[in-house]
């Protein structure tokens, strides 16, 4: 069969008339009109394009998103960052002497319902307990012990700050039937350090975290402390309780401020924008 257009045009139908040629200018006016429409058919993609770009951005972080990201610190960062193997006192001692603690174990995470005294716990309640973190260090003599640990909550910023006041209005960081329960280690240095042995212990409810950091100690001897006293008070200029003589306040403060810091360093470093 021979190709269409080989066959001959229908009698009936008259051929088309010759196309007429485009005047120079028509010519460039339908080409700059062309133009124009590629154009603007460019901007228009790349404005969606630029918008589903930003809306899949990383954003910068907030402090929003720093308390909620470090709500899983306690199985994202490595042990040893959270509890250093060694922690450096420059100045934490008493009379701003410097210390420096080694640590002596780690205690497996856990809940709060069978590491921490039942009222202590009722006390942080309104928060609730995601994960416990625990690690008892030595000072650089192995006079003494300090359990510190890391209660990571379940609760936004409202009730963290409400909690956080509250401890502040009722000092609650001060009762002796709150104080936290040690981590003893058998076979080490803290192997006696039962809740007979406690002397002094610090609380504190983050501002920026959902973390409740607390620390206690006791001489490494085993010996009973008839007279625990909070870290608030036995740091105070001109204390004379065994607590503060001791020096064993000043090692419960000063534990806990530097795993403190040292949670809110790591923190801030995971949540801050590359580049």
């Amino acid at each position: 069969m021979e190709p269409h257009a080989s066959r001959p045009p229908h009698p009936d139908t008259a051929p088309p008339p010759p196309e007429v040629p485009l005047a120079p200018r028509s010519r460039a006016r339908r080409a700059t009109t062309a133009a124009c429409a590629v154009l603007g058919l460019g901007l228009i993609s790349g404005a969606g394009a630029g918008s589903w770009l930003a809306a899949d951005a990383p954003r910068a972080p907030t402090p929003a998103t720093r308390f909620a990201d470090a709500r899983t610190a306690w199985r994202n960062v490595p042990v040893d960052t959270l509890f250093p193997r060694a922690l450096k006192g420059s100045g934490a001692g008493p009379g701003s002497a410097d210390r420096a603690w080694t640590r002596v174990a780690v205690a497996p995470d856990s809940g709060c319902a069978n590491a921490m005294d039942p009222l202590l716990l009722k006390a942080l309640g309104p928060v609730g307990c995601t994960r416990l973190l625990r690690a008892t260090y030595t000072d650089a003599t192995t006079s003494s012990v300090t359990t510190v640990g890391m209660v990571f909550t379940q609760a936004d910023e409202a009730a963290t700050n409400a909690l956080r006041t509250r401890f502040t209005r009722e000092k609650l960081a001060e009762r002796t039937d709150l104080m936290p329960r040690t981590f003893p280690v058998p076979g080490t240095v803290a192997a006696g350090f039962g809740d007979g042995q406690r002397a002094s212990w610090a609380i504190s409810v983050l501002k920026d975290v959902p973390v409740v950091v607390y620390a206690v100690s006791g001489f490494a001897d085993g010996r009973t402390v008839s007279d625990p006293q909070p870290s608030t008070l036995g740091t105070a200029e001109g204390a004379t309780t065994a607590p503060a003589q001791s020096g064993l306040a000043h090692e419960a403060k000063g534990i806990a401020d530097r795993v403190e810091r040292g949670l809110r360093k790591t923190v801030n470093s995971a949540t801050e924008q590359p580049g």
